[in-house]
Parts: C-alpha cells; sequence; structure tokens
C-alpha cells in the first residue's frame, strides 16, 4: 500500500483541496513552492501511463479547476504540470504554480511550510474554485 493510499483511505492526514469517485487532491507536504498540489488517482497503480484511457482523460478534466484556482491563488505566470513518479509508487501528477521552467525542477531542495500556512494554502486554493 503506497502512502498515497495510505491518505485516500484516511490514515494518514492530508491538505485536501478536492475529491470525487475516481480522484484525490491534496497538498504537497514536501513542496517544490507554496501552492503545489499533487492529483493522486485513487486506484493504485505505479505508473501514470498504466491508468484505464478513462483514468487519464478525467484526470485534466479533474485537474483543470484546481489548476485555475492555483493561478488564481498565486503570483504566477502559470500552473505547471509534471509526471515524474519515482519517489511515490502510486501514479500522480504535479501542479505547481511557476514563472519559468526551473520552478518544475525536481532536484532544487524542498521548501518548508509550517502547518498554519498550509490550512492557509489550502483554504486560499479551495476558496478560488
Amino acid at each position: 500500500m503506497s502512502i498515497f493510499t495510505k491518505i485516500i483511505h484516511g490514515e494518514i492526514p492530508s491538505y485536501k483541496i478536492m475529491e470525487n469517485e475516481h480522484f484525490i487532491a491534496f497538498l504537497d507536504v514536501f513542496p517544490l513552492v507554496k501552492g503545489h498540489v499533487l492529483v493522486v488517482p485513487k486506484i493504485e497503480v505505479d505508473k501514470l501511463f498504466d491508468l484505464p484511457e478513462n483514468y487519464l482523460a478525467e484526470m485534466l478534466v479533474f485537474a483543470q479547476p484546481i489548476a485555475r484556482s492555483i493561478e488564481a491563488s498565486f503570483d504566477c505566470k502559470r500552473c505547471g504540470v509534471s509526471v515524474v513518479g519515482i519517489e511515490v509508487p502510486h501514479a500522480h501528477m504535479h501542479l505547481v504554480p511557476i514563472n519559468t521552467a526551473n520552478d518544475l525542477n525536481f532536484t532544487q531542495p524542498k521548501i518548508k511550510v509550517d502547518e498554519a500556512e498550509m490550512k492557509d494554502i489550502q483554504q486560499k486554493i479551495i476558496n478560488n474554485l
């Protein structure tokens, strides 16, 4: 069972942004920048392109309002999208407020955000949905 499956089942707390029957979105607790959101299918599949076709299509549609909310919530040029899939063996996509392509560089150090600010970020994104 991946850490994402434990989050989906409520065994590990998260800063949930949005959820439906197939997907959940929550703040990355090890973000590249403030507002970094993970979109995760509720079925445990390791690689994104091993998901069923309907999940691949629905995942972008599910992420669209979140990406728009990120752009409305943060000083950024756009919401960047990345699929890396190395650290957690559970398909997922990163939605990250970016101003340059380097803002999606996953080799750079992650930032630390305290719990109060994570809750503020969570609420800001939810309010702009």
